[in-house]
C-alpha cells in the first residue's frame, strides 16, 4: 500500500513539474502580400477541415457621430454578393461544399470566418477575395436600403423591443463621454442608420475595408505552400487602398457615481453595474477576469452563492470584465427573485465588494477561477474554426500585440495571478465614486428599485 501511495506522489509532482514547464505551440507562418494584406498560416491535419477567418480592423469604433452603425451595416452587406458572386450565392455555393460561416462586430473590428471541407479550401478564398477587391461592383442604393432595413428590424428585435433590450446602450451612454466612440451601441442609432447615403456607405467601404486593414489566419488541414500560392492567386489584385491611421484614443474617467432608472415591459427588476477598467492585455485586465470569476462563476462563488442560494432574493447573477482596445468595463449584473427590490441586492454586492477590498480572496477561490480559465482556454484550442478557435486567435492576437502567437504570454497572465492581485483591483477600479449603476424596473415600479437610485436618478 505504501509502494502504490509513493509511486502516486511521485506521479503527481512529475506531472506538476511537466505541466509547469510545458508550452502551448501553434506553429505558424506570415507573410504580407504586396498589397498589404497580412496573411497568417497555421496547419493542423488532425480533421479534413480548414478555417479561413478574415478580420477587417474596423469596429464602431472607428465610426463618428451622427453616422453610427456602419461597421455592423456592413456585416450584412458583405453577404448580399460581389462583382463576380451574384446575390445569395454567397451562402449557396458554401452550404453546397458543406462548410458553415458567420460575421460579427464588435467596437474594435468586424470578422468573417468559413469552416469548410480541406478541398473547398478555395471557394472561401475567392469569396472573401471578391468581396474585398469587388463588393461596390455588386452593391447599389437597393442593395443598402434593404440592408438598412434588415439592421434596423434587428436593432427592434434585439434592443428596442426585447426585455432590458435598451441597458446595454443605456449604460455605454453613462460610462463613457458624449465624444468616445464606445458610448454608442454597434448596431447604431435608428436616426443614423436612416440618414446614411449611398454615397457615405461607399465612403466608409474605401476607408476601411482594403488589405492593408485586414489580416487573414487559415488554419487547418493544407499544405503552407499550396496554400500560399491561393492567397496571392486570389487576393494580389485586390487594390491596397490609403493607409489607415491608429485610432484617436479619447480617455475616459468617471469622477463620481452615476445613477438611473429605466423602466421596461418586464416582469422582474434587474440591476446593472458598470465600471471603467483597464484595456485589453494591460495590467489588470486579466485580474478582473478573475475576479468575475470569483464573484459569480459557479454556485460556490460569493454572489452567486449568497444572492442566490442562501439568501433567495436574486434569479441569477453573473459578473464580467469587457474588454475592448480603447479601455474596458467591469460588469456585475442580477435579476431580484420576485417579492424583492434591488435595494436588497445591492446591499450584498456592497458588501462582498467591501469584503475583498479589505481581504485578499483564499488561494483556493482563486486557483479554482485560474483552472476554470486554463480549461476553456485550452479547450478552444481543440477547434481549428469558429468565433474563438485557433484561426480567430491568431487573428485576435495579431491585431492586439502584432504576435500572432501570442498563446503562452496570454496565458501567463492568468496563471501568474495572486489572491493580493485579486485584492488591489478591486481597490483599484472598483471606486464606489467611478461607476455606472442601472436599475430597469417594470413600467411603473421605480419602487423596485434601490434607495440610492430613488434619491439621485439622471
Amino acid at each position: 500500500m505504501r509502494r502504490v501511495l509513493l509511486i502516486f506522489v511521485l506521479f503527481c509532482a512529475t506531472a506538476g513539474y511537466a505541466q509547469e514547464d510545458a508550452r502551448l505551440v501553434v506553429p505558424y507562418e506570415r507573410f504580407v502580400l504586396p498589397n498589404g494584406l497580412n496573411v497568417i498560416l497555421h496547419e493542423d491535419h488532425t480533421t479534413p477541415t480548414v478555417s479561413v477567418n478574415v478580420w477587417y480592423h474596423v469596429g464602431s469604433g472607428r465610426e463618428k457621430v451622427g453616422r453610427t452603425g456602419f461597421a455592423h451595416l456592413f456585416e450584412h452587406i458583405m453577404f448580399e454578393g460581389s462583382g463576380h458572386v451574384p446575390e445569395g450565392a454567397f451562402d449557396n455555393w458554401l452550404e453546397a461544399a458543406g462548410a458553415s460561416n458567420n460575421g460579427s462586430t464588435t467596437q474594435d473590428r468586424t470578422n468573417y470566418y468559413e469552416d469548410l471541407p480541406a478541398n473547398a479550401l478555395e471557394l472561401a478564398l475567392f469569396l472573401e477575395s471578391d468581396r474585398m477587391g469587388y463588393l461596390l461592383a455588386a452593391t447599389s442604393q437597393e442593395k443598402v436600403d434593404g440592408q438598412r432595413d434588415v439592421v434596423k428590424n434587428e436593432r427592434r428585435q434585439r434592443v428596442e423591443n426585447r426585455p432590458y433590450g435598451l441597458a446595454f446602450s443605456t449604460m455605454f451612454e453613462h460610462l463613457f463621454p458624449e465624444s468616445h466612440p464606445y458610448s454608442w451601441p454597434v448596431i447604431g442609432s435608428m436616426e443614423d442608420l436612416s440618414a446614411a447615403s449611398y454615397e457615405d456607405v461607399v465612403e466608409f467601404f474605401t476607408r476601411w475595408y482594403s488589405p492593408a486593414n485586414a489580416s487573414i489566419a487559415i488554419a487547418g488541414d493544407f499544405d503552407a505552400a499550396e496554400t500560399r500560392a491561393l492567397v496571392e492567386k486570389w487576393f494580389s489584385d485586390v487594390p491596397a487602398g490609403d493607409p489607415v491611421p491608429p485610432p484617436d484614443v479619447v480617455s475616459a474617467f468617471l469622477t463620481e457615481e452615476r445613477r438611473s432608472v429605466l423602466e421596461d415591459r418586464v416582469s422582474l427588476p434587474r440591476m446593472y453595474m458598470a465600471w471603467l477598467s483597464p484595456a485589453i492585455y494591460a495590467p489588470g485586465d486579466a485580474e478582473l477576469d478573475i475576479l468575475a470569476s470569483v464573484l459569480t462563476e459557479g454556485k460556490n462563488s460569493r454572489l452567486y452563492k449568497r444572492l442566490v442560494y442562501e439568501l433567495q432574493i436574486a434569479q441569477d447573477v453573473t459578473a464580467f470584465q469587457y474588454s475592448l482596445e480603447q479601455g474596458s468595463s467591469f460588469w456585475i449584473i442580477t435579476t431580484a427573485r420576485a417579492g424583492h427590490d434591488l435595494d436588497e441586492l445591492e446591499v450584498v454586492i456592497q458588501e462582498e465588494i467591501d469584503r475583498l477590498k479589505m481581504e485578499a480572496p483564499s488561494e483556493r477561490e482563486v486557483q479554482r477561477a485560474v483552472n476554470q480559465y486554463e480549461v476553456g482556454f485550452l479547450g478552444s484550442l481543440e477547434r481549428v474554426g469558429g468565433f474563438s478557435g485557433k484561426a480567430d486567435r491568431l487573428n485576435a492576437y495579431y491585431f492586439r500585440t502584432g504576435n500572432p502567437d501570442y498563446f503562452n504570454e496570454d496565458l501567463a497572465r492568468y496563471k501568474a495571478i495572486e489572491p493580493v492581485d485579486i485584492q488591489a483591483v478591486t481597490r483599484t477600479w472598483l471606486r464606489d465614486d467611478g461607476r455606472v449603476v442601472l436599475s430597469v424596473v417594470p413600467e411603473g415600479r421605480t419602487d423596485l428599485a434601490s434607495e440610492g437610485m430613488k434619491s439621485n436618478t439622471d
